[in-house]
């Protein structure tokens, strides 16, 4: 799990890397929302930790996604599970797959139950990197 953790601090690195490039460029530097597109999910009990830095994740979060509650945890599990087994088998493949986008693979087990939050804010992180950077998923991601 720790793996998955990484995988989300260095996708959200890069890309937030990028989205400072752009942010220069045009002239636009706002350090209170990239300070506030942290979003943290800790659990002692199961030892995991994950910490999404993706600018505009806490954003599209809390005013687009669904709410909480809108999805059961069996749907989310469900598209998690095959969304996961799609986006490592891009990792895999780098002369096909932008490396930049598709950086390290995500250890998620479907056999542990991590939770309504940690599925929630999973596939919403798959909705919006399919929206922010125009990827298309065999499951279908849609809010």
């Amino acid at each position: 799990m720790r793996i998955f953790i990484y995988f989300l601090v260095a996708a959200a690195f890069v890309y937030g890397c990028a989205s400072t490039q752009n942010d220069k460029q045009m002239g636009s530097s706002d350090p209170v929302a990239t300070a506030n597109d942290t979003v943290r999910i800790a659990n002692d009990s199961l030892e995991y930790e994950i910490i999404i830095i993706e600018p505009g994740f806490n954003t599209f979060l809390n005013s687009i996604a669904r709410p909480e509650g809108y999805y059961s945890q069996s749907y989310l599990e469900n598209k998690n599970q095959f969304l996961v087994v799609e986006y490592n088998q891009r990792v895999q493949q780098p002369f096909r797959f932008d490396p930049n986008l598709y950086p390290q693979q995500i250890d998620y087990n479907s056999q542990i139950d991590y939770g309504y939050e940690v599925n929630y804010k999973l596939y919403n992180y798959f909705v919006y990197f399919s929206r922010q950077y125009n990827q298309r998923f065999g499951v279908p991601t849609r809010i």
